[in-house]
């Protein structure tokens, strides 16, 4: 596997290599380079022109892009977006360069322009703030009236510091002026327009300064590297190099340090190489794994279909009916029309525990009360699983909706409600006592909880569930696994006891609990703080035998339905999981007489005394 990982790398490393290489001979040119740069454009009053400038005697390799200087009547001017600029005064001395220009075809006259606006190329040039833009108006109607206007030989230029859409002129063009300047002509204090347009404004150079001033630290010259076009390069005495020089008088510490970071960076090449093959091979037995479980088990009941199949019969996942930490749920729809819930696992555990023990539990499942797996996806990194559609959703948006707390959740009825609670015990029992293996599910809560359209509850979502054979008495579990708040006190610390399907009890408890009260068994937001922890709350009313003081309760039917529920919920939650029923004898209590029920003992959420356990792994009973 390690060496098909390689094979496949290879091309990547050769193309690297051949690019560090590349890299290393376009640099590697003669020192003709470091002399042409070392010379600067002079050209009439205007001297020391240098990098990202360059024409005239300095090669194009002096400078970027863009930046090409002409010489002409001594005077330095450069092209831009079809307008010729001068250049007045550089200054590259500051953090930010920049130059002083000013339009040519203005220079000393307003009277023969080229019609053209000034634009800038924003990838090498950009305003300096301290500008103003003046509009010059030309061969404009004899019947305007404008505040400026400057006589020339044909016809009349008006001019203005500000742009109006109003004026009705066949040509107007933008020319740039220091904004003190613009001032004084507003103000009056200067009749000499050209005067304005002839002191320029200042633009700065979009370029990597700090990259050109550590180059000229080290004692190069800057440049491009005309042969590859890849940017910047600092050429000096010996060679080109990529930022700074080494042929400096520490040269041999700098190749030291050079020859190192090489063999740093081939190490670090190898490493990454090595993680990479180890994760991949580790991928590749996960996969292993999964595919070896389903080869095992022979052909399942349920279908496997393609990712290309899944991703159509949602209609590439077009409809989300919920989001858990597994991944999505997505609503699809299967050949023969039925509608379906596809669950997208996005989010594996470990060896993808969580996809073999869905696909293995459900699969051996068959009862009304379980939902029904109808397919399943398996496609390298792709899982899913396909099941029957609940037009009702989860359990939980009628118990409570945490966006409404004011929601009524005994609008199904006491009746309905008594009945999705003893479906959910019913299935709970099959999945105990009724299936060829035992299956612990070790997270049942009301989100897993579905319902069809007649509110029939299903159990779901087997993603932590616990398979273990009929005459396996005792399984080694390492950890507590489950939602908070429905997790068994076992799961957490063998001093309460030893894991059972008494676990699974318990969380059944917790959640008939908040079926009954229609809110959560811990709510910090309560106007009493007895009431915080519903248990304990409804426990001291029934003890006292008070009104239990639940909504919807309107005859006594409702009223012998909810106190059932409540006793039932009690015993289920005791902390000693040998004190708690069977989920057999839970259906029993649900059936029968709430006369025969006794009030259980107060349940506890501190661990009863037992000898203390150092071991980390949780023994699992199966009684």
């Amino acid at each position: 596997m390690q060496f098909l990982l390689l094979q496949s790398l290879f091309p990547f490393l050769l193309i690297a290599s051949f690019l560090s290489i590349n890299v290393e001979l376009s640099l590697c040119q003669n020192d003709q380079q470091f002399t042409n740069c070392s010379s600067e454009l002079n050209c009439g009053s205007v001297g020391g022109i240098s990098y990202p400038f360059w024409g005239e005697n300095r090669a194009s390799y002096c400078g970027q892009p863009g930046f090409e200087i002409q010489c002409l009547d001594n005077v330095p001017v450069f092209n831009m977006k079809g307008v010729s600029y001068r250049i007045l005064q550089m200054n590259t001395t500051t953090n930010s360069w920049t130059v002083k220009v000013a339009r040519n075809d203005y220079w000393g006259s307003i009277c023969n322009p080229t019609f053209v606006n000034t634009t800038l190329n924003f990838s090498l040039f950009d305003y300096v703030s301290t500008y103003t833009n003046m509009t010059f108006y030309y061969q404009c109607p004899t019947t305007i009236t404008l505040p400026n206007i400057q006589s020339c030989n044909t016809s009349s230029v008006f001019y203005l510091t500000r742009s109006m859409t109003s004026v009705n002129c066949t040509y107007e063009v933008i020319v740039p002026v220091y904004t003190t300047a613009a001032l004084a002509i507003e103000a009056g204090q200067t009749t000499r327009i050209t005067d304005a347009v002839d002191g320029g404004f200042s633009l700065q150079l979009q370029i990597d300064n700090d990259q050109c001033d550590k180059c000229l630290g080290s004692g190069g010259q800057c440049g491009f590297n005309t042969s590859t076009n890849s940017g910047f390069s600092c050429f000096c005495a010996d060679q080109a190099y990529a930022s700074t020089c080494y042929g400096t008088s520490n040269s041999r510490d700098k190749q030291l340090k050079l020859k190192l970071g090489l063999v740093g960076a081939a190490f670090v090449v190898v490493v990454l190489v090595v993680v990479c093959c180890f994760f991949w091979n580790k991928r590749i037995q996960k996969h292993q794994i999964v595919e070896a479980f389903l080869r095992s088990h022979g052909p399942l009941e349920v279908q496997r279909h393609s990712y290309s199949e899944v991703k159509k019969m949602t209609n590439s996942f077009k409809e989300k009916l919920g989001q858990g930490g597994y991944g999505a749920v997505y609503k699809g729809k299967l050949k023969d029309g039925r509608l379906v819930a596809v669950k997208v696992l996005t989010k594996l555990k470990g060896d993808g525990e969580e996809f073999i023990n869905e696909v293995a539990a459900i699969s051996r499942t068959s009862h009304v009360n379980i939902v029904s797996l109808l397919g399943y996806c398996f496609e390298c990194s792709k899982r899913a699983l396909i099941y029957e559609f609940m037009p009702n959703g989860s359990l939980e948006k009628f118990i409570f909706n945490a966006s409404n707390p004011k929601n009524d959740h005994h609008h199904l009825g006491w009746e309905t409600l008594d009945q999705i609670s003893l479906g959910i015990a019913r299935g709970l029992e099959y999945l105990h006592r009724g299936c060829n293996t035992r299956i612990l599910h070790f997270d049942i809560k009301p989100h897993n909880i579905l319902l069809n359209e007649k509110f029939t509850p299903k159990i779901s979502d087997f993603g932590l569930a616990k398979i273990c054979n009929r005459n396996e008495s005792i399984v080694s579990m390492l950890g507590a696994r489950g939602t908070a708040g429905y997790i068994a006190p076992e799961l957490f610390s063998r001093n309460f006891g030893k894991v059972s399907h008494k676990s699974d009890v318990y969380s059944y408890g917790m959640m008939l609990s908040e079926i009954v009260g229609g809110r959560r068994n811990i709510d910090t937001e309560v106007e009493n703080t007895s009431e915080i922890y519903f248990p304990h709350w409804i426990y001291q009313r029934l003890k006292r035998d008070e009104e239990l003081g639940l909504q919807s309760v309107t005859n006594e039917e409702d009223k012998v339905r909810a106190r059932k529920m409540i006793i039932v919920s009690l015993w289920c939650i005791q902390t000693d999981p040998s004190n708690r029923p069977a989920m057999k004898e839970v259906i029993d209590m649900l059936e029968g007489s709430v006369d025969s029920l006794q009030i259980p003992p107060k349940p506890y959420l501190s661990s009863p005394p037992k000898s203390p356990a150092d071991s980390s792994t949780t023994l699992v009973s199966i009684q």
